[in-house]
């Protein structure tokens, strides 16, 4: 027996279909952005009667832990396994670094002023809760020590939309702290509080690049080819690690001068600096030869290929070793449309990036101290 055949759909019904599906779509988001800050208020609402009720003011309770675990074994009993004693001293701690101005009139029946007299106890540089981030969210915030930190990752991962997972990643390979050692400080301050109040090429670079996600093997054979094939395998997260405003736009573009043809790795565009971004990846050392290179590829991409009202192309070199002695005494040096970065192919330990950063840090100091005796 043949199965029937659903009958066509006319367009006027499939044109219904899609508006009525987006309003239900839209309907779900809503639902469950609103659940999401139901949720993070009233946990920042249990931190604070926690607080209130075992320090009355204090700096120290008196007996926090057996409370804790009292009020922990209740809680469960009626609401599961969310309150469990870890859970709470997190919603305790949550109350301590972040702040819900308009949600302070809901968690007490004292005046304000024991209110704020109760956070000013507390330890650490309040926050304000930004209602785009879930709970899991302000989790993994909160194991970040230095307050400057966790508030620019705060307000990076509500801006840039960073899934839970995308933003444990950027805590774990220092994401902040490289911006630190690769930017002009002042720059990287003001960004932090005015979120790119001035925009520059030179706030968009990184070094290193940690490329552990690629999943590369460290043998002699590696070449160019298979590192690029790598990145666009795995293009959402090389798009996270190069940083915001980049989309992709070619893999070996072709550019065509005279009776010959010139082949650029990879080609993107970053909206915030309204222009596009060469990168030539290499295995090895940097090398004159490579930056000359990348350097006539910028060239030819400005006069044959760049809108007119965009800005002058960047190029970037992402290399496995960097030559400092090279990189000081080029066009490096000189330009600010070309700049050589080196990537590492797995996640090294904190220890280990920290050493990379304060050495790039040294590296651009040493520098400036050299512009300013020209």
């Amino acid at each position: 027996m043949t199965a029937k055949k659903p009958d066509a759909v006319s367009p006027s019904v499939a044109t219904l279909y899609r508006a009525v599906r987006a309003v239900l779509e839209q309907a779900r988001t809503s639902a469950y952005q609103t659940v999401n800050v139901a949720m993070v208020r009233a946990y920042w609402q249990v931190g604070c009667l926690i607080v209130e009720h075992e320090q009355k003011g204090k700096a120290r309770a008196a007996y926090g832990e057996a409370m804790l675990e009292e009020l922990s074994r209740r809680l469960m009993a009626e609401f599961g396994r969310g309150f469990d004693v870890t859970n709470l001293r997190k919603m305790r701690q949550f109350y301590r670094m972040f702040e819900i101005r308009d949600a302070v009139r809901l968690v007490s029946s004292k005046p304000k002023r024991d209110a704020v007299r109760l956070a000013s106890a507390a330890n650490t540089t309040r926050h304000k809760v930004c209602d785009e981030l879930s709970w899991s969210h302000y989790r993994l915030l909160m194991q970040v020590e230095d307050p400057a930190s966790r508030e620019w990752y705060m307000h990076e991962a509500a801006d840039q939309h960073w899934s839970t997972r995308q933003l444990e990643r950027q805590i774990s390979v220092l994401y902040y702290e490289r911006l630190l050692s690769s930017r002009k400080k002042v720059s990287v301050r003001k960004e932090a509080a005015t979120k790119l109040a001035t925009v520059e090429p030179e706030q968009f670079i990184r070094d290193p690049y940690v490329l552990e996600f690629l999943d590369l093997k460290d043998y002699p054979a590696l070449r160019e080819s298979a590192v690029e094939a790598a990145i666009i395998g795995n293009l959402q997260a090389f798009l996270l690690e190069l940083g915001k405003g980049f989309s992709f736009v070619a893999r070996q573009k072709r550019m065509r001068f005279e009776d010959e043809d010139f082949y650029v790795d990879l080609v993107f565009y970053n909206y915030l600096l309204k222009c596009f971004v060469l990168i030539d990846l290499k295995i090895g050392k940097l090398t004159h030869q490579d930056i000359g290179q990348m350097d006539s590829y910028v060239r030819m991409f400005d006069v044959h290929a760049r809108p007119e009202g965009d800005n002058p192309t960047i190029g970037l070199i992402l290399c496995s070793k960097k030559n400092e002695a090279i990189a000081k005494y080029s066009v490096l040096s000189e330009t600010r449309q070309i700049f050589a970065a080196k990537y590492v192919k797995v996640l090294p330990t904190e220890q280990e990036l920290k050493r990379e950063v304060e050495r790039e840090r040294r590296l651009i100091d040493s520098r400036h101290v050299d512009e300013g005796e020209r």
